[in-house]
């Protein structure tokens, strides 16, 4: 870990928006991962087409892409980008058992692109326990990480 300040604060520790306007645009990718613990009897609930909340999978792959395009509306001190591409992959891994969703946002801006991944794969995985609550209120979300990053002063960073 290096020895520097946190952006956020300002130098008696109240809460800035960092400033980006000398930040050059370039393209940025982050790249962010969750998983949602399940029952193996949940789990081949989630995948009968017939459900009674319709594809839950389906519903929550658009939930992520529309968080990640709320991002700087939920999180007080983070830029407003624009965004690229925002990609949202849930799959059913029968060993965890449960869901892993990965995200990745890509954009051309001043800052990067990780609190919206972040978010995406977060209300993702918020969105398959609304859908399946009903059935298993001990769901687990686990693992929400930024698995990548490439792009801007700091470079490629790769966590996984």
């Amino acid at each position: 870990m290096t020895n520097q300040s946190l952006t956020h604060l300002d130098s008696t520790g109240k809460a800035q928006m960092v400033d980006i306007s000398e930040k050059t645009s370039t393209q940025r990718i982050a790249i962010a991962g969750a998983e949602i613990i399940l029952h193996h009897e949940t789990l081949k609930l989630l995948l009968v087409e017939n459900n009674k909340k319709g594809d839950a999978l389906g519903v929550a792959q658009v939930a992520g892409i529309m968080a990640a395009k709320k991002t700087s509306e939920l999180i007080p001190l983070c830029h407003p980008i624009q965004l690229n591409q925002v990609k949202l992959t849930l799959s059913v891994n029968e060993s965890l058992p449960g869901v892993e969703i990965q995200g990745t946002v890509k954009t051309y801006d001043r800052t990067g692109a990780e609190m919206e991944a972040l978010t995406a794969v977060s209300i993702a995985a918020l969105t398959v326990y609304d859908m399946i609550k009903a059935v298993q209120k001990d769901a687990k979300i686990q693992n929400i990480r930024l698995i990548e990053k490439h792009g801007g002063k700091s470079g490629d960073i790769i966590n996984e």
